[in-house]
């Protein structure tokens, strides 16, 4: 979750980046040129709107990479995955969609629970300067 404030929260970019991931399994799985290509450009146009400075060509290439390889891990996990539980590779690769928009809304939660957490914070303390000027027996001191 971003305000107009902020940039995308690095559990945003996690699971962009995740989801990037899962889709080049699948179209290492897919077998397909045109899904190959399309998932190797997902990744390209990725990291460029995620970087705040444009990167070496060489960094690029080392980012590249990582996600393809991330891609090709994710792709042999989830065959043998499939394998191993008598499902389908697409099965266990929307699976693992699901757990990482998951695991994000996980994270909003966790950050908009800690948000009204500190507003409440804030207002206790508010009342806590009324509270101290009470006696024992919760009576106003004058």
């Amino acid at each position: 979750m971003t305000d107009e404030h902020e940039g995308p929260r690095p559990e945003d970019d996690a699971a962009r980046l995740g989801l990037v991931v899962v889709g080049e399994a699948a179209a290492l799985h897919s077998g397909d040129e045109a899904a190959l290509d399309a998932s190797e450009q997902n990744i390209r146009d990725t990291v460029d709107e995620m970087v705040d400075e444009p990167l070496t060509e060489r960094q690029e290439q080392v980012v590249e990479r990582l996600a393809s390889a991330g891609g090709t891990l994710t792709a042999g996990l989830s065959g043998a995955l499939a394998a191993q539980t008598g499902r389908s590779v697409d099965d266990v690769l929307e699976g693992a969609a699901r757990s990482v928009v998951w695991q994000q809304r996980l994270a909003n939660q966790r950050d908009d629970e800690r948000a009204a957490d500190r507003g409440r914070g804030e207002r206790e303390d508010a009342g806590g300067q009324q509270r101290d000027r009470r006696d024992d027996d919760g009576r106003d001191e004058d």
